[in-house]
């Protein structure tokens, strides 16, 4: 079962891939939008929340 930031993730993982899709690009890079775009915003925070379970503080990888 996944939690809420899984959820999270996953939802805004698959907006980006049907944008990427849409605009038949294999990736954000590619798009001249990628520097501004919000749904890449919203994708990159749900990874950050994900990885932290909502806990603020640095990342050790």
């Amino acid at each position: 079962m996944m939690d809420k930031f899984e959820e999270r993730l996953a939802k805004s993982r698959d907006e980006v891939e049907r944008c990427q899709k849409e605009r038949q690009l294999d990736s954000c890079l590619s798009c001249e939008e990628w520097k501004g775009c919000e749904i890449r915003k919203r994708y990159t925070q749900s990874v950050y929340e994900s990885m932290s379970k909502g806990k603020e503080g640095g990342f050790e990888f």
